[in-house]
């Protein structure tokens, strides 16, 4: 039978599709792991070993730094002479003594004593100078006492062959000196073998000292009364001129005071010339009474002359008789003896003056005196402190291992240069 003929069915329209809302629970997938994979890490170096300058460094410590220290631990402990210090301080003090005249003035300052820095800077040149130490080897034989451990510890003792300067230098690495120049004050150590020796030496460094600052004052105080002492010394010698011509003035002359003569010799003319006056009226009244030829008449002229005669005389011994005479007139002699009384006034008066002010000079020096006042006498040591082992062994090892640490560091510096 033949096939009926297929109808297709109608088709439907399509319904539009709805986007599905994603769950509210809903999880992203999670992301899927990586294979494991196997690291391999490569040795870049092998195993560290010693090379030859590693053991150059090391035996450089040794060399430089080991032995250094047990070379000078074993010579202190073993070789080096204890040394004994002994201590003493002082200070140069200048003491102005006010005088009555100041007090009662009001320009006086307050009493009391100061520190002369200039003496003391002067005092620690002297300590460490070559003339100190020169005068004390005299009296102590500081090469003997500085030399007998010379065989057991040569480093610490003084050669005996050495000249002065040597012992000057050695004796300022043993006689240390503490000075503060603000106040003055002075600190020294000395240092010696035994503790006797070093108490001698701190005494005289004490006694050459004072000797030194009393030079001192001396020379000060002659340098404020030179002036002074010039100038008295002048005034004495004209006061002694004068005086020797005035001397000789007078034995010359033959008279001591020849005021006192005038004044003898003006009484002996006044005494004249009232007996002139007498003759005069008595011959007045013979003349007038009597002949010229009356004996007494020729009497009181004879008496009369003479008494004129003398009265010329005693004037001219004055200066006012004859001036032809060849004699010295009393004007004469007393302007000359005037003359040389003035002088010895004027250089007495000048020698007072002269005096006066030397005292003054002497009295103002000696006010500012100067003195050394110690305020801590030389002590006497009952153990040996020196050398200072501990410091002395710390010291080399420190410039040891810095002498070391330089070198090796400067050779690892040209090792990455290169």
């Amino acid at each position: 039978m033949a096939d009926a003929p297929k109808t297709e069915a109608p088709k439907t329209a399509p319904k539009p599709k709805v986007a599905a809302k994603p769950a509210a629970t809903a999880k992203p997938a999670p992301k899927p792991k990586p294979a494991e994979q196997t690291v391999i890490i490569k040795q870049s170096a092998g195993k560290s070993r010693a090379k030859k300058r590693h053991w150059g460094l090391l035996t450089a410590f040794v060399i430089l730094v080991i032995l250094p220290v047990l070379t000078t631990w074993w010579y202190l402990e073993e070789r080096a002479a204890d040394q004994y210090a002994s201590t003493l301080g002082f200070t140069v003090r200048s003491e102005d003594i006010s005088s009555a005249a100041d007090l009662l003035g009001g320009l006086a300052p307050a009493l009391g004593g100061s520190s002369g820095s200039p003496d003391a800077d002067i005092l620690y040149e002297f300590i460490r100078s070559q003339s100190l130490v020169q005068q004390i080897d005299d009296e102590l034989d500081l090469r003997a006492l500085y030399t007998q451990h010379l065989d057991t510890d040569p480093i610490f003792s003084f050669d005996p062959e050495g000249s002065i300067e040597d012992l000057t230098t050695y004796w300022q690495r043993m006689v240390r000196i503490s000075y503060d120049a603000s106040s003055g004050l002075m600190e020294l150590r000395i240092l010696a073998f035994d503790p006797v020796e070093a108490q001698q030496i701190a005494n005289l460094i004490v006694e050459k000292s004072s000797t030194m600052i009393n030079n001192l004052s001396a020379i000060a105080r002659e340098d404020a009364t030179r002036y002074a002492r010039a100038d008295l010394d002048l005034a004495v010698e004209r006061l002694k001129q004068t005086r020797e011509a005035l001397t000789a003035f007078r034995i010359a002359n033959e008279i001591v005071d020849p005021t006192a003569d005038v004044q003898g010799q003006m009484g002996l003319l006044n005494l004249l010339q009232s007996q002139q006056v007498a003759a005069l009226i008595d011959f007045d009244l013979l003349s007038d009474s009597t002949s010229d030829r009356d004996p007494r008449l020729v009497q009181a002229r004879r008496r009369l002359d003479i008494i004129e005669a003398r009265i010329r005389e005693e004037r001219r011994k004055f200066g006012v008789g004859n001036a032809g005479d060849n004699n010295a007139s009393y004007a004469e002699t007393i302007a000359g003896f005037e003359r040389l009384t003035v002088d010895r006034q004027f250089a007495e008066q000048a020698y007072a003056a002269a005096l006066a002010s030397f005292d003054g000079a002497r009295a103002e020096a000696n006010r500012k005196s100067r003195y050394l006042a110690a305020y801590i006498t030389p002590t006497l040591a009952e153990r040996s402190k020196f050398p200072n082992r501990a410091l002395l062994i710390g010291i080399v090892t420190l410039f040891s291992f810095l002498g070391w640490a330089i070198m090796a560091l400067a050779y690892y510096a040209l090792q990455d240069r290169r």
